[in-house]
């Protein structure tokens, strides 16, 4: 059972240029609030019970005597107090809601075959295509303020290395666990495509896109890369794809792949190619989406206990000195 007594920071307003309402709350809340009704007998019990009980199952009863000075009857309802409410079990609530954004549902499908282990594609840092693709990729994700973001991993196969969430820094942290060659050499794109489309299948938004970034050709799974963006189609799912390096690139495919899925074909030659790619897809038509609530408590119990526990040693401590 949990009792809300209201909220101590409500927050309404809107974010962005598409005025999206949202709304953070942070309340207080009792899971057990029948237990603070103990109080009022155990307060009279405080002040009218004798002062000396039969000792069977308390044999400390003597703390609580209310004839022993103001400041020990004091002491003695702050500790009992603290006792119930914590057997009430308090917690802070955090409850973030965001319903009718106006984003997109955008999956990432990134090539990570053997080849993307290459050196060279960034000037400024000495590092591989893949770790330059992770870097980029994970900055354009924490970007995405009202967009569902997802990402798919290929190479001999595919697989969803995050589902589609509006939890961006999951996302981005995700990628940053990949590594090139992790699953396998070769490039499967097809496969990459079909584990977008699959990312995909429950999204309700009406923008629905696919990030597909290749430095190869199309050498490796069972999915020809027809068959897939044929089922891309069919969700209504664009394919922006993205040329890396100029080695073995088949952009002639990729080409064709942006063509049939109503997207574009870019190619980057370098790292802030690559980032002027992803700063264009922002210019791309939001719809109206929906997301969950988010829920999170905080329980506060063992820190009441705590203040219990302090006064009842205060009251030891008083007693022993008396004696």
């Amino acid at each position: 059972m949990s009792i809300l007594f209201g909220p101590f920071l409500p927050i309404l307003g809107h974010y962005g240029k598409n005025k999206v309402e949202w709304v953070a709350m942070n309340g207080f809340s009792l899971e057990y609030p029948w237990v603070i009704v103990l109080f009022l007998p155990l307060l009279y019990c405080l002040y009218k019970c004798r002062e000396k009980a039969v000792v069977r199952y308390m044999v400390h009863l003597h703390w609580f005597s209310p004839k022993k000075g103001w400041w020990r009857w004091i002491v003695t309802v702050m500790a009992l107090s603290a006792l119930l409410v914590a057997l009430s079990s308090p917690v802070l609530i955090d409850k973030h809601s965001r319903n009718d954004r106006m984003g997109r549902d955008i999956v990432l499908v990134l090539d990570g075959s053997g080849s993307m282990g290459a050196i060279g594609f960034n000037h400024q840092h000495r590092e591989s295509r893949f770790e330059t693709l992770k870097r980029v990729a994970a900055d354009f994700v924490l970007k995405r303020i009202d967009d569902n973001v997802g990402v798919v991993y290929y190479g001999d196969f595919a697989f969803i290395a995050s589902p589609v969430t509006y939890e961006k820094e999951i996302v981005a942290e995700m990628i940053g666990y990949l590594s090139d060659a992790m699953a396998g050499q070769n490039t499967a794109i097809g496969e990459g495509i079909a584990m977008g489309v699959r990312a995909l299948e429950h999204s309700r938004a009406q923008t629905k896109v696919m990030v597909l970034l290749s430095d190869g050709a199309h050498n490796s799974g069972r999915i020809a890369p027809k068959v897939a963006v044929a089922a891309a189609r069919k969700q209504q799912i664009r394919i922006y794809t993205v040329g890396i390096g100029d080695d073995a690139l088949d952009a002639a495919l990729l080409q064709h792949i942006a063509d049939e899925s109503d997207g574009a074909y870019f190619f980057a030659e370098d790292a802030a190619a690559l980032q002027k790619v992803y700063d264009q897809i922002n210019t791309l038509e939001r719809s109206r989406i929906r997301s969950s609530e988010y829920l999170r408590k905080a329980y506060l119990y063992p820190y009441v206990l705590l203040v219990a526990l302090a006064l009842m040693l205060l009251l030891l401590y008083s007693n022993n000195r008396r004696m």
